[in-house]
Parts: structure tokens; sequence; C-alpha cells
């Protein structure tokens, strides 16, 4: 199993509220149909928690995406679809700047 995950942000004309609107209401549902896609998830961010022991590296994140697929090749299958096209197609229009890694979990608890 391999995931991407994405850290999303806003664009600058937006609320919030009105980019986890656009994404819950119009985006979600365009995820349907990329061929591949075992599992999406959406994280929407409600607050930071800070320590007083480490930094805060500076970022400003309104959402993490998350996209799983069987492998690495069912990614790239998926990248190439129409569906995932559209699906990037309408990210265009409500994110602002994205940062997105390719993971392996390692799953440490149940």
């Amino acid at each position: 199993m391999i995931k991407s995950i994405s850290l999303l942000t806003r664009k600058r004309d937006l609320s919030h509220e009105e980019f986890l609107r656009h994404w819950v209401d119009v985006h979600a549902p365009l995820a349907h149909g990329v061929p591949g896609l075992l599992r999406y998830v959406q994280s929407h961010i409600r607050q930071e928690r800070t320590r007083p022991d480490i930094p805060v590296t500076p970022v400003e994140v309104d959402g993490i995406a998350e996209l799983w697929f069987e492998d690495e090749a069912a990614m790239k299958r998926a990248a190439e679809s129409a569906e995932m096209k559209r699906l990037h197609a309408d990210g265009a229009l409500f994110i602002g700047s994205i940062k997105t890694y390719t993971v392996e979990e390692k799953q440490i608890l149940p």
C-alpha cells in the first residue's frame, strides 16, 4: 500500500470556511471516479498545536489530503487518467499552494 499526502493552503481570496466548503462539496465527489484510488481522506485543520521544547516549522496549512493506492504503478495510472486530471483542474480553483509527499506507512499500533 502506498499513499500520497498533500499539505494544502487555500487561495488568498478564500476564507478557511470557503476553502473547506469547496473541498468537501465540489472537489471530494470528483475523487469517486479516479481509477485505482482505494481511499481518500480529508483532514480539516481546526487549530495548531505547539510544543515548548521543539521549534515550529513555519507553514500555513488549511487541510491535508491523503490518497491511498495499491502500489506506485496504480498511483501512476491514476495520475494519467482523465478523472485525476479533472480532480487536479478543480484543485487549481481553490488551492493556493501545495506540498505533496509519496509515503509508505509503517503501522506501529493497530
